[in-house]
């Protein structure tokens, strides 16, 4: 067989996998659809314990989490486990789509890391409804305008992001799933914009602290103003030949800004986690996460008390932060984060040790552990 022919059978060969694979995937959407339709008998049956405004629930962290893992355990090559788990998470996000699209509320304008946390963990089926902060993210899933809302919480280099714990505190919302994405940094100007007009460098606070480094060698002497978001501070960019923008590659492709200098992050490592909030708690999956919000006795060894069931039970903290009691003088709340669902016995007993030796605890929920 010559070159050529050879190339051609193995077109047709890719021409006939890629027929196999649309007639299953359609196959799948519309399993996915018979799904819903069930669902809905269910919750007219009364079956499904929701409020009868809600509507049954078609969306499931713990499922879909489940399933993703699975896509990975069994992958053989040569597309490594996390390319084809991005494949069947827009599969998922489409069929999902056909059962009732889900609209998600992130940290906006468009363009910001928190939309693309959102596209990364919902995929691209769903609407996306960009909120000016965070708190706005928030009134949003209470209301119920949105289903769930994507809200940052820590940057592996600069910390807890506070906004979003602070609001934990008094909102009724749950933690429903986490994302963590990579971040790299650029810097943005306007397609006519000169360095020689140049008078400010805006991007959110946490962006100008996780290139704090880069900025003071490279541009010393050039005000940094702290903005909203990242997708804000690029829109000002692209209206203002006179603002550079620290942001991602998302709103330089979406505002058609030229990139003055790219991955100018201090640390190659610097990744950013979110968590996906919404009003329902998630059953287990198998592999999960718990949080909860303590306020501990004024007393000495309060904390050695809180992490001492930790290690009686042999879970790790995955994460200890305090933020300060707005009920009382130099008091603090603690926002700790630990392997394990509050389903299982073992947690319960954590919690209910906790609750012994804390003024108040608050479960914020347990939710699937990243998967892509």
């Amino acid at each position: 067989m010559t070159e050529s022919a050879s190339l051609e059978a193995l077109r047709q060969q890719i021409d006939e996998l890629d027929q196999q694979i649309q007639l299953l995937v359609n196959q799948r959407a519309r399993c996915a659809q018979q799904v819903a339709q069930v669902k809905q008998r269910e919750f007219a049956a009364g079956k499904q314990d929701q409020s009868p405004e809600a509507g049954p629930s078609f969306y499931r962290p713990e499922r879909e989490a489940q399933v993703l893992r699975k896509v990975m355990e069994r992958n053989a090559g040569p597309l490594d486990e996390l390319a084809m788990a991005h494949i069947f998470r827009e599969i998922m996000s489409a069929c999902l789509a056909l059962e009732r699209p889900l609209q998600v509320a992130y940290l906006g304008p468009e363009g910001t890391f928190t939309q693309a946390a959102a596209l990364k963990h919902f995929g691209h089926a769903v609407i996306n409804r960009p909120q000016q902060t965070i708190a706005n993210v928030f009134a949003q899933v209470e209301s119920g305008e949105c289903s769930y809302g994507v809200v940052p919480v820590e940057n592996s280099t600069e910390g807890m992001v506070s906004h979003t714990l602070d609001h934990f505190i008094h909102s009724p919302l749950k933690i429903c799933g986490e994302v963590e994405l990579r971040i790299q940094l650029h810097l943005l100007a306007a397609p006519a914009a000169d360095i020689a007009d140049i008078r400010c460098i805006c991007a959110h606070q946490q962006a100008l602290a996780q290139c704090r480094h880069w900025l003071d060698r490279n541009w010393p002497g050039i005000d940094r103003v702290a903005v909203s978001s990242n997708g804000e501070a690029a829109r000002m960019a692209a209206a203002d030949s006179g603002i550079v923008a620290v942001a991602g590659d998302m709103a330089a492709e979406l505002y058609h800004l030229k990139r003055l200098a790219t991955n100018i992050e201090d640390y190659a490592d610097n990744t950013t986690r979110f968590l996906i909030i919404g009003r329902e708690a998630v059953p287990p999956s198998g592999g999960d996460k718990t949080s909860i919000i303590v306020s501990s006795r004024n007393q000495p060894g309060a904390l050695f008390h809180l992490l001492e069931p930790f290690e009686r039970e042999g879970v790790g903290l995955t994460r200890i932060d305090t933020r300060p009691s707005r009920t009382e003088t130099w008091a603090y709340v603690f926002f700790m984060e630990f392997e394990g669902h509050q389903q299982e016995a073992h947690i319960q007993r954590i919690i209910k040790a906790l609750q012994e030796q804390s003024v108040s605890l608050k479960l914020l929920g347990s939710y699937p552990r990243a998967v892509i």
